[in-house]
């Protein structure tokens, strides 16, 4: 009788905590994820800082499109609207507003890979959607790739971006993890005959062998993907177009978008509000993932910020450089958990460091510490003692070898040791796991559109409209993916705004289920992302 009263109790007890952690989690999703903080972790990437770190163009008092955010999504909208409408004879206006310094969000803190989730998300995305959907996500993730590599290409940016194509090794620790993983492969290769041939499984002793891993390893699953630097990416890109547009595109950092307000009958355009004045515009364009909602507040809730852990740590000696071997440019995921996972690219210049980040079971209550946690000034020190330390396990202490030292000569702005920094990042989750693309409906802006008549109009052709009815838009939400979901994004957005679907051939390559519905934005509720992660 004891043992069941004391086991009642401790269940009672469990189910209380439990309770407890979902009503906290509840109310703090709920909440505005606010402005992003002055004075964020000094994150690895944008150091040393792009020339136009902090630049701030004259405020105009009207702008024929505004877009909120300088991170890749904002980046790739903006260059599709001046190029679409340069092409066409169109001489528009375009603003760009960032809180803080530029990419300083999560592209500018991310791990700078490449690597679509494939295979791992197939199987349900079939499930849920059909066959014919998930095969068109899948391809959009693949297609980031070669389209990140011919935008910097067409940019003059390929060096600087450092864009790669890498051998992406999924490596597992779990056995009933990595069977489950060798049947969705199964499944993905006998759909997706086309990227059949870049998937690979290894067992145990080839895995160990091949990719030099700790003798626990029990498989690695390798494809295909890519890594870049997000920060040169997007900075370079940016710097081209305020040379290239210099009285047509306008980048204000530092000059966060506080409030915006609807149309009135003496004014027929949004009119946001900023520390520097006040510009009015019949587009806004939201490209601020995780902080959405605290401009678009019918979206808390639906995008979910989440603050994930980066770091960047000098190689043990004993690992190999890349480009010492043809086989040398790999980027790594480590799963032990069935709920979360370690990420690593390494870089191919200076100390060669080893970028990694993840860690989110280690950060309190199971990772929920993370959820809604806009605070990127600073880190988990859970997950940044788990990133710290776990490398040389990862690899086998054999193959790690001795500790790598800081090269000589360097600016002695990092740590000294194995890691060399430590930072955080905003991520935007989505409920329903899919990104947010689109004209925002009026229920989800909660503001009303401003008149037709305010739309863009061609110069040349006085009464012809540039762009479809004014509005607001967005995309974002890409679930700690955005290096595969944000750049078509944003381009596809940019082809929604100027009304340019059809040109843009949307309807073969934009997967329609991303775009943003009222009909979807009742159907997504939080409590179902738990759901979705047992997949």
């Amino acid at each position: 009788m004891g043992n069941t009263l004391s086991l009642i109790r401790l269940a009672l007890t469990e189910f209380l905590d439990n309770l407890h952690t979902f009503q906290t989690l509840q109310a703090r999703i709920q909440r505005s994820p606010g402005f992003p903080l002055p004075n964020p972790s000094r994150s690895f990437w944008s150091y040393p800082p792009s020339p136009i770190a902090t630049h701030v163009s004259q405020l105009p008092t009207h702008a024929d499109f505004i877009v909120v955010g300088s991170g890749i999504t904002g980046t790739s909208v903006v260059r599709r609207l001046l190029y679409s409408a340069s092409a066409e004879g169109h001489n528009v206006r375009v603003v760009m507003l960032e809180a803080r310094d530029v990419c300083s969000g999560a592209t500018g803190r991310n791990g700078g890979h490449i690597s679509p989730p494939l295979y791992h998300d197939y199987t349900s995305l079939k499930r849920d959607h059909g066959q014919a959907v998930a095969q068109k996500i899948i391809k959009l993730r693949l297609a980031h790739l070669e389209e990140l590599r011919s935008v910097a290409e067409q940019e003059g940016i390929l060096t600087e971006s450092q864009w790669r194509e890498v051998e992406s090794v999924d490596v597992f620790y779990n056995s009933d993890m990595f069977e489950k993983a060798k049947r969705k492969v199964q499944a993905y290769k006998a759909d997706l005959a086309f990227d059949a041939e870049h998937h690979e499984v290894y067992e145990a002793k080839e895995a160990i062998e091949k990719y030099r891993l700790a003798s626990d390893t029990l498989g690695c699953i390798s494809s295909s993907a890519g890594a870049i630097h997000p920060y040169q990416f997007v900075t370079g890109i940016l710097a081209k177009l305020l040379s290239r547009y210099p009285d047509r595109f306008s980048l204000c950092t530092n000059t966060p978008c506080t409030s915006i307000s609807p149309p009135t009958s003496s004014n027929p355009y949004y009119t946001l509000s900023t520390p520097r004045g006040t510009i009015t515009t019949p587009h806004i364009i939201h490209a601020t993932n995780g902080w959405a909602s605290t401009l678009l507040e019918k979206l808390r809730g639906k995008i979910i910020p989440f603050r994930g852990n980066m770091s960047a740590q000098r190689p043990g000696q004993s690992l190999p450089v890349p480009g010492s071997n043809p086989t040398s440019h790999r980027s790594f995921v480590f799963y032990t958990r069935p709920i979360g996972y370690d990420y690593l690219t390494q870089l191919p210049t200076g100390e060669h460091e080893l970028m990694l980040g993840g860690g989110f079971a280690q950060d309190g209550d199971e990772g929920y510490e993370a959820m809604a946690n806009t605070d990127d000034t600073t880190y988990s020190t859970r997950t940044a003692a788990h990133l710290s330390g776990v490398l040389p396990r990862y690899f086998g202490e054999d193959n790690w070898g001795r500790e790598g030292v800081p090269l000589e000569g360097g600016e002695g702005m990092w740590a000294e040791g194995r890691v060399k920094a430590l930072w955080s990042g905003i991520l935007g989750i989505s409920v329903d796991l899919i990104p947010w693309v689109g004209r925002l409906p009026r229920v989800v802006s909660g503001r009303s559109e401003p008149p037709l008549s305010s739309v863009v109009k061609s110069e040349k052709e006085e009464g012809v409209h540039i762009g479809a009815a004014p509005g607001e838009w967005i995309a974002a939400g890409y679930s700690g993916e955005g290096m595969v979901h944000a750049w078509l994004s944003g381009k596809a957005l940019a082809d929604m705004v100027l009304g340019r679907e059809a040109e843009g051939r949307l309807g073969e390559w934009f997967p329609d289920i991303m775009r943003v519905t009222e009909k979807r934005w009742k159907k997504a509720k939080a409590e179902n992302l738990l759901d979705a992660l047992d997949d």
